[in-house]
C-alpha cells in the first residue's frame, strides 16, 4: 500500500507512456493510448474481476483516490458492488430532478422525428401545456399517481372528452417513458385498459360525434357546374378534391411528380397520408382534363400553387372559396365544408351504386379496423375504384 508518491504521480502523467501503475490494494493509475490520466480501483467480487473509474488526474489528487479505494473496499468486503451501488445513487439523483415537465420534454425530443408533421408536434405540446402542466408539471416523475392523473382528466373528461382521450393517452406515453429509463416504478396510474377505464366514464357513451357538414349527393352535380364557372385556383382545387373524394391536405399539398397522366394515377405518398400508407388514386376522365388545364409554375412543384413563391394554396383556401359563395359555417346556402364532400361521396356510393363498401372505404383510404382482415388484404382494389371513380364523375356531370 502506498506505493505511489505526488512526484511519482506528476512524473507518470507529464511522460503520458501508455500503461497502468499499481500504488496497492487494488488502486491503479491508468494512461491510454490517447494520454489520458485516471484513477482505476480493481477489485473482485463472486469470483469475477472488475474495473471501476474513480476520475481523472490532477483532477483527483492522489490522497482523494487513495480514500475513494477504501470506500468502495469496505463495500466489497460486505458483498456490496461499488458500482452497482454508484449507478443506483445516481439514479436516484436523476429521479430527484426529473420533473413531468422535463421527462416530457425529453420524450418529444426522443420521439419528434417519427411524427408525421409539425402540426402533430406542436398538438402535443400545446395539450400538455395547457391541460398537464399546470396540475403536475412540477412534480417528480417518480411520485406521480393515479390521483394525479385523474385530476387532470376530470375537469375536461366530460365537455372536451377528445382532447382529454389525447391528453391521457400522452400522459400514458411519458410516463412508461420515465420507467423505462429508471425514473419511476413500471406500474403506469395513466394507462386506461384495466385502471382509467374503471374510474372515468366510456368516451363511447359521452362523446358528441361532430361529422364535417357534408352537402346531400344529389346537390353536388349543381354545385360542381356553379365553381367551374369560376377560374381561381381555389376552384380548380376544390373540383379535384371533390372528383377524387380527397382529403383538403392531399390536395393542397400534391405535386407534379406523384401525377401520372399517362396512367391516369395520382400517388400520395405515405408521409402525407393520415393512414401513413402510400395511396394510389385513379383519374377519372374530367380529373384528367382539369389536370391537364392547369398551369404548371415555374420553380414550384405543387400542382395548386399559392400566392407564395414555391408554396400550395393555403389550407384555408377552399373554405374560404366556399364562403364566398354562402356556404360554409352560418353559411346561408348551407354549413356545408370542403371535407364533407368525401361523405358525399360515401353516401352515394352505398345508395346509388351497386360497389361493394370495401371499395368504397378503400377509395376513402380508410383504415381496415378488422385486424385479421387487414392483415390479408393486400391489393388496393385499384380497377374497381376506378371503374367507380369514373362512375362518381360522371354522376357529377
Amino acid at each position: 500500500m502506498g506505493k505511489l508518491t505526488s512526484k511519482t504521480v506528476q512524473k507518470l502523467a507529464k511522460e503520458r507512456k501508455k500503461g497502468s501503475t499499481g500504488d496497492g490494494q487494488g488502486l491503479y493509475l491508468q494512461i491510454t493510448a490517447g494520454g489520458s490520466v485516471s484513477w482505476i480501483y480493481r477489485f473482485k467480487l463472486q469470483g469475477k474481476q472488475r474495473y471501476m473509474g474513480l476520475g481523472s488526474h490532477p483532477g483527483v489528487s492522489l490522497s482523494e483516490a487513495r480514500e475513494l479505494a477504501a470506500d468502495n473496499r469496505k463495500m466489497v468486503k460486505q458483498g456490496i458492488d461499488p458500482l452497482e451501488a454508484r449507478l443506483k445513487e445516481e439514479k436516484e439523483a436523476q429521479k430527484e430532478a426529473v420533473t413531468f415537465t422535463s421527462c416530457a420534454a425529453r420524450f418529444i425530443k426522443a420521439h419528434r422525428r417519427s411524427w408525421r408533421n409539425a402540426k402533430h408536434a406542436r398538438q402535443w405540446v400545446s395539450t400538455l401545456k395547457t391541460y398537464v402542466r399546470p396540475k403536475i408539471g412540477e412534480k417528480p416523475i417518480e411520485n406521480i399517481s393515479t390521483q394525479d392523473v385523474l385530476e387532470v382528466l376530470k375537469p375536461i373528461w366530460a365537455n372536451k372528452n377528445e382532447t382529454a382521450k389525447r391528453v391521457q393517452g400522452r400522459v400514458e406515453n411519458i410516463l412508461d417513458y420515465a420507467a423505462a429509463h429508471g425514473y419511476r416504478d413500471p406500474v403506469n396510474p395513466a394507462r386506461w385498459r384495466g385502471h382509467l377505464d374503471k374510474l372515468l366514464a366510456k368516451p363511447s357513451r359521452i362523446q358528441k360525434v361532430n361529422h364535417h357538414p357534408a352537402m346531400p349527393y344529389d346537390d353536388v352535380s349543381d354545385f360542381m357546374n356553379s365553381i367551374q364557372q369560376y377560374s381561381s385556383m381555389s376552384s380548380k382545387a376544390l373540383q379535384f378534391l371533390i372528383l377524387t373524394a380527397s382529403r383538403t391536405s392531399e390536395v393542397l399539398n400534391a405535386e407534379w411528380n406523384e401525377i401520372d397522366l399517362n396512367n391516369a394515377t395520382w400517388t400520395i405518398p405515405a408521409n402525407r397520408m393520415k393512414t401513413n400508407r402510400e395511396h394510389r388514386v385513379p383519374l377519372s376522365k374530367q380529373a384528367l382534363s382539369l389536370l391537364s388545364n392547369l398551369p404548371q409554375v415555374k420553380g414550384s412543384s405543387f400542382v395548386f400553387p399559392g400566392m407564395k413563391f414555391a408554396r400550395p394554396l393555403s389550407n384555408m383556401a377552399l373554405l374560404q372559396f366556399m364562403r364566398g359563395m354562402g356556404y360554409g359555417p352560418s353559411g346561408e346556402k348551407g354549413n356545408y365544408v370542403p371535407h364533407g364532400f368525401r361523405s358525399s361521396f360515401r353516401d352515394w356510393t352505398g345508395e346509388v351504386t351497386s360497389y361493394p363498401r370495401d371499395v368504397a372505404e378503400m377509395a376513402l383510404a380508410h383504415t381496415i379496423e378488422n385486424k385479421v382482415e387487414a392483415a390479408y388484404r393486400r391489393g388496393d382494389l385499384f380497377e374497381k375504384r376506378r371503374a367507380m371513380m369514373q362512375e362518381w364523375a360522371d354522376y357529377l356531370g
